[in-house]
Formats: structure tokens, sequence, C-alpha cells
């Protein structure tokens, strides 16, 4: 089956190329590779998926600058003017990705006129808007409004918009304790496989497939980042025992993680989140883990006071993150629901188990030995999500 050939467009800055990496991660690029158009191979970068028909073909930046700017649309349109000869068919466009910046509505006219300027060529191409950085939830339907205000200013090409997605590529850290969770990345995909001609839909299975390992990847960088918001929570001097502290934390978490698996608000999604912040709280109510963790650390004389509260807390957010993660996989493939409420809790106590604390130590023996002024809590998240996880990820294939 002929690839799909997606073009991927965009200002400087605006994000491509961390879009692409969350659109397909290493394990899913096959070798990158060059058609070997003089004057556009540095200007050009063709990423071949292995797991579905999609070539994501990203194009350097525009530049603010008028000369830099021209020379981009420039490269693009000399490389499409090639692409499109006789005998080049495998090159020609088949969905264009136009990529604008969310945090910046203003330039949203310019930048939709320039992107149009320069695929000018592909102009029955059909073109879907991904809106970058997308942070604000409340201005995204506006920025949407905007977005098809601005195209259909493009009268020639206003025919060809099919879909305008805002996206999170990656989770946005906000501070230390909130962050923005990836969105949108699912959407895109099924928008993009629906615009591709029949001959290279990638077949349903396939897409499931590919969506999921994707969840998959959005899950762990949520549970990372939950991670580390939990030790800045326990690093604060409060008394741990109290369990109420890491509630914001758990719930952000669990909830994000509801979202990527794509499980819909209601009662029988609360009911599985509040037995698994249920089982998350009370651990943490009992201390038996804190026990057995500031045990370890005194044998390795770590300076308990300062470490103690905020290894047990980002541990404790990685495990109920990991369990999660594990059980809305579950529900996404019809293998749970919220009737298996029992069963939910099992899972979530044995991420708390006697193995739990084991692993922890591991991680609290690799602090002892490094040095512990540089080990930061980015550093000790990542370690705790890596030596718990992923569980997700052994779920099903």
């Amino acid at each position: 089956m002929a690839a799909g050939n997606v073009l991927v467009i965009g200002n400087s800055g605006v994000g491509k190329s961390t879009l692409i990496n969350a659109f397909l991660d290493e394990d899913e690029i096959a070798a990158r590779v060059g058609w070997g158009i003089s004057g556009t191979t540095s200007a050009l970068e063709i990423y071949p998926a292995k797991k579905v028909p999609f070539q994501l073909i990203d194009t350097i930046g525009f530049e603010p600058s008028f000369l830099k700017r021209a020379k981009a649309i420039k490269a693009v349109k000399k490389w499409s003017k090639e692409s499109a000869k006789e005998g080049n068919e495998d090159r020609q466009i088949n969905a264009i990705w136009f990529c604008i910046d969310g945090a910046s509505r203003k330039l949203f006219p310019e930048a939709i006129k320039n992107l149009s300027k320069a695929t000018k060529i592909w102009e029955s191409v059909p073109v879907i808007i991904v809106i970058t950085k997308s942070y604000s939830i409340p201005e995204r339907a506006e920025n949407v409004q905007m977005v098809h205000n601005a195209f259909a200013q493009q009268k020639r090409y206003a025919k060809n918009l099919k879909a305008v997605i805002p996206v999170v590529a990656q989770t946005y850290t906000l501070n230390d304790t909130a962050f923005a969770p990836p969105e949108g990345i699912m959407e895109l995909i099924d928008a993009t496989n629906a615009v591709l001609p029949e001959g290279m839909k990638a077949a349903e299975k396939d897409i499931a497939s590919f969506k999921l390992k994707r969840k998959r990847a959005m899950a762990q960088s949520v549970i990372t980042a939950s991670t580390a918001a939990g030790g800045a929570v326990g690093a604060i001097p409060l008394p741990f025992a109290d369990a109420a502290i890491l509630v914001p934390v758990e719930s952000g978490l669990v909830t994000a993680l509801r979202k990527i698996y794509g499980i819909p608000d209601g009662d029988d999604a609360q009911k599985i989140m509040d037995t698994i912040l249920e089982v998350g709280t009370a651990s943490i109510g009992q201390g038996r883990n804190q026990r057995a963790m500031l045990a370890a650390m005194r044998a390795l004389a770590i300076d308990e006071e300062c470490s103690l509260a905020a290894i047990v807390a980002a541990a404790i957010v990685a495990a109920i993150g990991e369990g999660s993660a594990f059980v809305f996989e579950k529900v996404y493939l019809g293998e749970m629901s919220a009737k298996d409420v029992d069963a939910i809790r099992n899972l979530i106590e044995q991420k708390l188990d006697n193995e739990f604390v084991r692993k922890v130590t591991e991680v609290i023996e690799d602090f002892a030995g490094s040095d512990q002024g540089k080990y930061s809590l980015k550093d000790l998240a990542g370690n705790l999500v890596k030596t718990l996880g992923p569980s997700a990820g052994k779920a099903s294939s």
C-alpha cells in the first residue's frame, strides 16, 4: 500500500517537531529518507511511519523576517513543483497540516495567508489546521472560530479545510504542582486518516493499535509530571501523615489519564476514580510505606528530613498513576468496567504493597549513590516511573 504524504508546515517555533514526536515516536519512525530535490534537502525532513501508512514531511519553519520567510516559501514551492511532476506520484501531497501557535492569536490571519501561499500548488489537497500549544481550555472554541474566519478569507482554498484541532502535543508543566496534559493527538490521527485517499487509509485495526500505543506514551508523560508534582508537595514542611495534601495531585493525575483513554465523564467513570483515590489516600494515612522507606533511608544515611516526604509522596503518586493507567486501558479495551470495583481496589493496593516498597528502596539507593545536590525532582520522578512501570504497556498489545 502506498503511503499517504502529509505536509507539515508552520511558522518557526510553532512546535512542529514536538507535534511530530507526539504523533510518531522513535519506535514508529522508519529510517528518514530524502527525495534528492536540489536546494530543498536542508528544508525538508521525511518521517515514514512503520505502523500506519503515513509519511510526515516536515518543512523548515517560516521565520519572522520577510527574506527568510520568502526563502522558506520558495523552498516548499520548489519541492512541491518537482513532486507534482509525472513519475513522482509517490511524492504528491495527500494532506496538509497547517500548524499555528495557539498562544499567538493575533497572527492567525497572517500565518494562514503565508501557509496558503506556500502550498498554492496543492490547492485541492485537504487541509487540517492544528492549533498547537492550546493550553487555555476556555480559549479553544474562540481560537477555532478565529481560524475558520481567517481561512475563509483564502477563498480559493476555503473548501479544502476539513478540520481545526487544538492540540497540546506533550505534557506541559505550568508550575511545580500543575500541568497541562496532552490533548488532541487522537483526533488528529483520526482526521488525518479520514482525509487520505481510499487506497491509502490505514485499516481500522492498525489505527486502533497505533492509537493505543500513543495513549500509553501520553499516559507515561502525565505520570512522570504528576510524580514530580507529588514530590514537590511532599517536600513542603507539613505533617506528611495528612493524606489530604496529595489529593489534588492524585485527582488531577487520574482525571488526565481518564481523558487520555477516552473514558467519558459520568457516574461509572467517577466510581472508578473514587475507588483509585480512596485506596491511595488510605495507603498514605496508614503510613506503613513511609516507615519502611524511612528505615531504608536511615540505613543509607540519607537526610530523611529533607528527602523522605518528597520520595514517599512521589512514589505513591507514581504507583497510583501506573495502576490507574492499567485500569483505564482495560476499560478502554472493554476488559473492565465500573462493576469491577473490587478488582480495581485490589490492583491499586498491590501497587502499594511490599514489592512497591522494595522497588522504591532501589530508587532511594540510587539517590544515595548520586550527587544529591544535582538529583532534581524531575530526575526522581523519571526514576520512580521507570522503576514502578510501565504497567499499561503490559496490559494488552
